[in-house]
């Protein structure tokens, strides 16, 4: 469970890794990935998965910029750190997987500079919004068409 406590800033998890001096992902033979024992890497990995799920919100996106976060050559290198979010054993994690685009998106400095304008998070939202819209009327019909398939399935066999 989190509390205010243990909630650090988009800074201070920069400043935690890069003052740490690793900079490599957790990995550990375990399947869990981060033993329980293990207090500072199971406090790692929750707060590295928190702001990688934080970076699918093109808002707090637009609010990172505008404080020059982006501007921050070590905070610009811990957005290239969480890229091993993208492998399978880490993504399985993640319950918004836009945030790996959006991840992948920072790593070039174009994308980061347009950030700073409202519009552009704004353009990128609405954008978000319409897949989502179009992904789940895209499923719902698939659904659809599958159960009158398993229908028409069961009534030719009886």
């Amino acid at each position: 469970m989190e509390t205010a406590g243990n909630r650090r800033s988009a800074s201070q998890a920069c400043e935690w890794v890069v003052s740490s001096g690793d900079s490599r992902p957790l990995r550990t033979e375990s399947p869990s990935l981060v033993k329980m024992d293990d207090t500072g890497n199971r406090l790692r990995f929750q707060l590295e998965l928190e702001f990688v799920q934080c970076l699918a919100n093109p808002n707090y996106l637009n609010f990172l910029a505008q404080r020059g976060y982006f501007k921050d050559k070590a905070f610009v290198n811990y957005l290239k750190y969480l890229l091993y979010w993208k492998e399978p054993e880490y993504a399985k994690y993640l319950k918004y997987p836009q945030c790996l685009h959006m991840l992948e998106l920072l790593q070039y400095e174009h994308f980061r500079k347009e950030l700073v304008n409202a519009q552009c998070a704004k353009f990128i939202d609405e954008q978000q919004i319409l897949h989502w819209q179009h992904y789940s009327r895209k499923r719902m019909r698939l659904q659809q068409a599958l159960a009158e398939q398993q229908q028409q399935n069961n009534t030719s066999v009886k």
